[in-house]
């Protein structure tokens, strides 16, 4: 088809056009009014324990606690784990990040840091979805030593950093209203051809 039929092509099924610049332009209303959204965050960081026979917290830590967290971690983004954080009322979409790359103060993978994120339509619900998760990663933290057999005293510890802070996310709305109007175009345009064909066959076979 010439760059010419298929102009003509679209001025006889215009129609077909306008009802995918209609649809299109209902879903762009959403992409411009969208829901509010809140992403809250957290960082916690585990620490190992104080004890006299081991003055420098930082010091022959065995295993070391970036495995320890991680292990929580994993339990946690395991299907039990996302069960389990379901049942604990943790909806929607959450990320725990480990943030072990050491500074002056923390040395890399000695004492890692624990990022909690966790998003929710509203702010407070955002910030309790996030202490929810925190809670629940310092109780698997506690059942792993529970099962080395740890005495309390020797135990490691979940220290908050960062409260939660929820944020609203506004998102960028020009690429969602860009990518609304290239798919009414990548919809319409083919539906139009479309159309224009089936009805000129008809055309034929009743001329026949």
């Amino acid at each position: 088809m010439s760059p010419g039929e298929l102009v003509r092509a679209l001025r006889r099924r215009w129609y077909v056009l306008v009802v995918a610049m209609v649809l299109a332009a209902a879903g762009a209303h959403q992409v411009l009014r969208p829901a509010p959204t809140y992403l809250s965050s957290a960082i916690v960081v585990l620490k190992p324990p104080v004890t006299g026979t081991q003055p420098n917290q930082l010091a022959n830590l065995q295993p070391p606690l970036a495995a320890v967290s991680y292990a929580a971690v994993q339990q946690l983004d395991s299907p039990a784990g996302e069960s389990e954080l379901r049942a604990a009322g943790v909806t929607g979409t959450y990320r725990l990040i480990p943030r072990n790359s050491g500074t002056s103060v923390t040395p890399r993978y000695l004492i890692p840091s624990l990022q909690v994120q966790a998003e929710q339509p509203g702010a407070a619900a955002a910030d309790a979805a996030v202490r929810k998760i925190i809670e629940l990663y310092a109780q698997h933290l506690a059942d792993l030593q529970t099962q080395q057999g740890i005495p309390e005293a020797a135990r490691m510890s979940v220290t908050l950093l960062v409260p939660p802070n929820a944020v609203a996310q506004t998102g960028t709305k020009s690429r969602g209203l860009a990518g609304w109007v290239l798919l009414a175009a990548a919809v319409g345009v083919p539906a139009a051809l479309w159309t224009d064909q089936l009805l000129a066959r008809r055309g034929r076979r009743a001329s026949s």
